[in-house]
């Protein structure tokens, strides 16, 4: 069995009760060894009381432990063995973070005190460290949802790219703050805006034929219909300039089209 050992010492008083880094690393090899488990490397915390909980990631923030959890996602681990829970968590909150973590990588805790302790272990306490685990995924992906909203309302206040696909003109490049001109896009545009001047009468499927007449193509290099001419012409104050992110407009930072 591959396994991971974690020591860490928040105090000097645990040191000198016996928790002492090399305490723990000396009984951690020794257990490996009396197991027959095959222990790749031991991580270690030191200087911390407790362990800090980054509330934007709800994730403990142990550089030791981070180091850890990377090692567990790159190579197949099946427990990670402590001298006892405490090293891993002291609080509740702690508890579920790790549980969560190590049940994402089919990892289990392996305590040399408590010899039976297992996460995957059914007791009652497991019904609220399930419902407490649901509880922060839901809170995450619902924290996540509104950062990143907050953050697009106010690119799109401003009139920046908040985000979604291009509208068929433009391209958006990843870390750019504006959407910027597809030149041979652009000309399908223009190009229809004048056809739709010109006859303004003319139906969707009528504007359609004359641009797929005049060798204009889709982005995908297919023919025009009738709904993606509707899409391009009922977009037309974005190419007019004006920039629309739900009920938010403003004057756009990119550039013009027609």
């Amino acid at each position: 069995m591959n396994v991971i050992g974690y020591v860490r010492v928040s105090t000097s008083g645990q040191a000198k009760d016996g928790y002492s880094l090399e305490y723990q690393q000396d009984e951690i090899r020794l257990y490996c060894q009396e197991q027959g488990w095959n222990l790749l490397h031991v991580f270690t915390d030191e200087g911390i009381s407790g362990a800090k909980v980054d509330e934007d990631t709800l994730e403990v923030d142990r550089i030791g432990f981070q180091n850890m959890l990377e090692a567990l996602s790159n190579q197949s681990v099946d427990a990670v063995v402590v001298l006892h829970t405490s090293r891993l968590w002291r609080s509740d909150i702690v508890k579920v973070l790790v549980h969560r973590e190590f049940k994402k990588y089919g990892v289990d805790v392996k305590s040399i005190e408590q010899p039976t302790y297992s996460i995957y272990k059914k007791d009652p306490n497991d019904f609220l460290i399930n419902g407490l685990m649901e509880l922060l995924d839901q809170y995450q992906r619902l924290e996540i949802a509104l950062k990143l909203g907050r953050g697009r309302n106010k690119k799109a206040q401003k009139g920046g790219y908040a985000g979604g696909r291009a509208a068929f003109g433009y391209q958006s490049r990843r870390g750019h703050k504006r959407i910027e001109v597809h030149d041979k896009q652009a000309q399908t545009v223009k190009r229809l805006f004048e056809i739709k001047e010109q006859f303004p009468t003319w139906s969707l499927s009528e504007l359609a034929s004359q641009l797929n007449q005049e060798g204009y193509t889709t982005q995908q290099g297919k023919s025009f219909t009738k709904v993606q001419v509707k899409r391009i012409l009922d977009r037309k104050e974005l190419y007019q300039g004006l920039y629309r992110y739900g009920d938010i407009q403003a004057v756009g930072v990119h550039q013009a089209i027609i």
